[in-house]
């Protein structure tokens, strides 16, 4: 264990001296691993070299790449007004409406987009004017938006469980299946504390104007036509009229032909039933799924007449860059792991973990809580592919399924990003609204954080919540 935590120890010096966390895991990892094969440097570079290609050739990262794509297209299409629009029309009379229908648009954007930062950043554009414009504070305007955009990595499709299931061989379709209940009670519960917030101080948040039932139900746009659509196409693959595989494909022709003449907010739903369903139902895989979400998000963004030649190419440079970035990431963690697996750091855990004589429900709830402290001094993403190596097989060893386990880590994750000091949601809205002091965006995302700390303990104690759907899938 002590070659783990020196190298560990090294590899934070390196980081924390500007070095680049992709190359400080991967220096770390070599060195080691030479190390611990009596400085056998041949071995070690061959190591890092079938790690390099490997990555470059996994089939299964195929959906990084595109469900990056697909996030990109979506915001070029404006997706996020209708979103916000709908989720208003419905609450935004309510105390505290606005940010509730920030919550929830961020919900429906994270489900099509799949990052967090984005997701936050494209709400600071969409939602904070309207806020500021109806006399909401700004502690609980950007409260609302960093919360809620944490969203964007827990309801599939996630970057962060596609690099949990890569690295833990998980099914990345059943991680996707395991984070829509916990994304609902995540939403619920974000929702609760816009309450408490309003309840604490009525002044920051005046109730706004009630809509009809009828104008509600016109930003529905088109719902009918789309549910119609749907039962069809199940139906006829349910008598056994079609084939699975065919009634997918018609299915989809039918929804991108659809959007090109409901351009409103249902359209952003069915995109997302026809990805995920098709995922859950076993008629796509996760780099199927990813296809069909960017070509569809593809044809939404020209139909709203919001991708030229110029945004397709920045659209395209963005998602490269990002993909790029994640895969230097990922090929240094995985460099780090192997080092970290061939010394004796994961059976000593086990070890020590079996003498202790403690049931897996306290090893999971002391390793949650590890991940929330390291949360407010740690890049997110960094954290995640350091630790998983060390913690994954002790987690396996106690029998944990990994499915449970990987929707554990995503929500720290969520409890990170917004987490001061260095909670990137955070610096994305003190970057992006630079009129408002870091001091209130730090304080308007403290009762997000609690309620953030109880949803973790909820599904701490009933593992049930993640990996209920899951068991249906096929």
């Amino acid at each position: 264990m002590t070659e783990s935590l020196i190298g560990l120890a090294i590899m934070l010096v390196l980081a924390f001296l500007r070095m680049p966390i992709a190359l400080s895991m991967g220096v770390v990892g070599i060195v080691g691993y030479a190390y611990m094969r009596d400085w056998n440097w041949a071995v070690a570079f061959a190591t890092a070299q079938t790690k390099i290609y490997e990555t470059g050739r996994n089939y299964a990262l195929t959906v990084v790449p595109l469900f990056i794509l697909m996030g990109n297209f979506v915001t070029r299409a404006g997706m996020s007004s209708e979103l916000f629009k709908t989720a208003n029309a419905f609450i935004g009379h309510l105390r505290g409406g606005l940010a509730m229908a920030t919550i929830c648009g961020c919900a429906g954007f994270g489900a099509i987009c799949g990052s967090s930062i984005a997701t936050a950043a494209t709400f600071a554009k969409v939602a904070y004017p309207s806020m500021k414009k109806f006399g909401y504070s700004d502690a609980l305007a950007t409260g609302s938006i960093a919360a809620g955009g944490t969203l964007g990595i827990l309801i599939p499709p996630s970057t962060i469980m596609v690099i949990y299931g890569i690295m833990t061989g998980t099914s990345i379709g059943k991680l996707f299946a395991a984070g829509i209940i916990p994304g609902i009670i995540a939403t619920v519960l974000l929702c609760l504390a816009v309450q408490y917030f309003v309840w604490r101080d009525p002044s920051s948040a005046p109730r706004g104007e009630r809509l009809s039932w009828k104008e509600r139900f016109d930003t529905l746009h088109g719902f009918g036509w789309f549910a119609a659509v749907g039962v069809a196409v199940i139906g006829s693959a349910s008598m056994g009229w079609l084939e699975s595989d065919d009634a997918a494909v018609l299915g989809a022709l039918a929804v991108f032909g659809l959007s090109l003449i409901y351009k409103g907010v249902t359209s952003v739903i069915a995109l997302f039933v026809l990805v995920m369903g098709g995922i859950y139902g076993g008629v796509f895989t996760a780099v199927e799924g990813a296809g069909v979400g960017a070509f569809g998000a593809m044809i939404f963004a020209l139909a709203r007449k919001s991708l030229g030649w110029r945004a397709l190419y920045a659209a395209l440079l963005e998602s490269a860059r990002t993909t790029a970035m994640l895969f230097m990431i990922l090929i240094g963690a995985l460099m780090f792991a192997e080092f970290v697996n061939i010394t004796t750091m994961p059976d000593d855990l086990k070890n020590f973990v079996t003498r202790l004589n403690v049931s897996p429900v306290m090893v999971v709830a002391v390793i949650m809580a590890i991940y929330v402290i390291l949360g407010t001094a740690m890049e997110e993403l960094s954290m995640i592919l350091l630790t998983v190596p060390v913690f994954f097989p002790l987690i396996v060893h106690l029998g944990i399924d990994p499915i449970y386990f990987g929707i554990l880590i995503v929500v720290v994750v969520e409890i990170g990003l917004i987490s001061p000091p260095v909670g990137m949601n955070l610096f994305v809205l003190n970057t992006l609204l630079p009129q408002v002091p870091t001091r209130t965006i730090f304080r308007g995302v403290l009762p997000f954080m609690t309620i953030d700390c109880v949803r973790l303990a909820i599904l701490v104690a009933f593992p049930i919540l993640s990996t209920w759907l899951p068991s249906f899938m096929k």
